[in-house]
């Protein structure tokens, strides 16, 4: 974009004269000016940066870097950067501020930068909007010989990138699956969203969470031939007034990909509004371009723009390769976003809407971290989850100070003679959980109830080693996983209990075979003394329609109902 890097080399030069007058203000400040008493409160300072459309809609403006200066300068300026919802805050000393843009952001064939003076009160918060309204405006200059399809032949097309696609962050809700999760895009007002298949799996249903208090049920409805895309449908009721991220799909042209093309990618967080992540294109495939975009847990999924703000496919991740999974990212192209969307139109019009009902969705308030590192009264049995046996199956009840305290403890090796098998076990219970390890990682303020199967030795092993013993060889038990686990219903007092969420860890134990155990995550109130009796129904493959039934002592779960306790003094 021609435009842009004229309007950046003038601001460039700008704003060099300025920090150059800014050292000479430093230097006199210092020979003037006594220092700021080291006793008086600091004040917070928080700035909004937006933009109007030509529909005259607010548009944040993220990562845009804002210089801060004290009034008269003391010190080279602060350099802060905005969130993806276009505010940043930041604690400074009393006094009087200049904020002012590192550099330009386009939008809409024109260049915007601010420079605002604001006072900063001890002990209170001082507000800062930048608006299109305050804003020094300099047009784009474009190319005179723009190339073939280049968005800077029309100066109003000109726009930041980042600040393009992240305009549709509203549009975005996060995948829940039993075994992962991802980001999606809505595609059409009817409820639709487009997600990485993987995610999805072979599964006919999943959990689509719209903001932090809201998630509901999602139908699979179109997985697309080559299963790289997922279309999601829920009740369109939660999504009503969001707009659905355009896709350029047939009849209209399908833009293409290139190898080094700049494409901006966008991720939901079940928390609040994720960052747009910046890259460009690495390789070309068939269904697939490799891309530098460093995806995080839970990313995968959401849209990619291109630098005119066309949407040319979703972000997915490589297959893992020996159990390590590779940080570059893929990005699926937006024919096959396109193709299975087309499959799903014609599968909702005649089919009726899914389930409204609202989901289960995690605390709002995070475990407090001094009660996380704090020594436990139960001493080495504080990372000793609780265990209840079923015919098939080994409960454990999982609390966060068990997991925080059994992460101090992972690297201990117990002594001289080490730990033992037992031990190992006990650790692993509460600091590996696969798929899952980077979500249990930020302890939530959750009770998890893992469901594993049990070992067992079946009867013509039994019979071989014996034999074998006769001969002199004294083998270990040769044993197999019982029972692979389905699905698990928990009841307080006789009314079933809904999870948060119902998650699975897939073990390979063969190039065939997966066992699988249960990992299903609870609100921290949902077992306690007022229960008057849980139970556990568990199922497994064997016979996924038998209950293998547990009753949970009840000094169990006034353990667990205590190791929140922490948590619920905060109210």
């Amino acid at each position: 974009m021609a435009g842009t890097a004229t309007t950046g080399r003038h601001w460039s030069r700008t704003r060099g004269t300025i920090r150059a007058m800014r050292h000479v203000w430093a230097l006199a400040a210092l020979l003037t000016f006594p220092a700021l008493a080291s006793g008086q409160a600091s004040g917070t300072l928080r700035v909004a940066v937006t933009l109007r459309d030509a529909a005259q809609a607010v548009v944040p403006v993220p990562r845009h870097a804002l210089l801060i200066s004290d009034n008269p300068a003391t010190r080279e300026p602060r350099r802060v950067v905005t969130a993806a919802d276009g505010t940043v805050s930041l604690s400074l000393r009393p006094g009087s501020y200049t904020v002012e843009s590192d550099r330009p952001v386009t939008f809409a064939g024109a260049a915007y930068t601010w420079t605002q003076m604001i006072d900063v009160p001890a002990g209170r918060t001082a507000t800062l909007a930048l608006t299109t309204e305050n804003a020094d405006v300099a047009p784009v200059v474009t190319s005179p010989t723009p190339a073939p399809g280049d968005a800077s032949a029309d100066p109003s097309a000109v726009s930041d990138p980042v600040l393009q696609a992240a305009r549709w962050q509203e549009s975005l809700a996060a995948v829940w699956s039993p075994t992962a999760r991802a980001s999606a895009f809505l595609v059409d007002a009817r409820g639709l969203f487009a997600t990485h298949g993987i995610v999805v799996g072979h599964a006919p249903a999943v959990e689509l969470q719209l903001s932090p208090t809201m998630k509901v049920p999602a139908r699979v409805v179109s997985t697309g031939a080559t299963r790289d895309v997922a279309i999601l449908w829920i009740d369109p009721g939660p999504v009503s007034g969001r707009a659905p991220v355009p896709l350029p799909c047939p009849p209209g042209p399908i833009p293409s990909l290139d190898e080094g093309q700049a494409i901006v990618a966008l991720a939901a967080a079940p928390s609040g509004t994720g960052e747009p992540i910046d890259g460009e294109v690495r390789a070309l495939g068939a269904r697939a371009a490799e891309a530098d975009l460093r995806l995080r847990f839970g990313d995968a999924g959401g849209p990619v723009f291109d630098a005119s703000g066309r949407v040319v496919g979703l972000t997915s991740m490589p297959p893992a390769n020996d159990g390590q999974r590779s940080r570059e990212a893929l990005v699926v192209r937006v024919g096959l976003v396109c193709d299975a969307l087309a499959a799903a139109r014609a599968q909702v019009s005649a089919t009726t809407p899914p389930d409204p009902t609202r989901l289960p969705t995690e605390p709002g308030r995070p475990y407090p971290a001094d009660a996380l590192a704090a020594p436990s009264s139960r001493g080495a049995a504080a990372v000793e989850p609780p265990l209840v046996s079923s015919g098939d199956f080994d409960v454990a009840f999982i609390t966060p100070p068990m997991v925080a305290r059994a992460a101090q403890r992972a690297d201990w090796t117990g002594g001289p003679g080490g730990r033992s098998p037992e031990a190992e076990v006990r650790i692993g219970r509460l600091t590996e959980f696969g798929a899952w390890s980077e979500y249990f990682a930020g302890h939530p303020p959750v009770l998890a109830v893992r469901v594993t199967p049990k070992l067992v030795e079946g009867f013509w092993k039994r019979l071989a080693r014996e034999a074998a013993r006769t001969q002199g060889a004294d083998l270990p038990a040769f044993k197999d996983f019982k029972a692979s686990f389905v699905r698990m219903r928990a009841s307080c007092g006789g009314t079933e209990v809904t999870p948060i969420h119902p998650f699975v860890l897939e073990h390979a134990v063969s190039d065939k075979d997966i066992v699988r155990e249960g990992l299903y995550v609870f609100d921290p109130g949902a077992f306690g003394p007022h229960c008057q009796g849980v139970t556990l129904s568990l199922y497994s493959e064997k016979a996924p329609d038998k209950a293998d039934t547990v009753t949970i002592d009840p000094g169990v779960i006034g353990r667990l109902w205590s190791d929140f306790d922490a948590y619920r003094a905060l109210r």
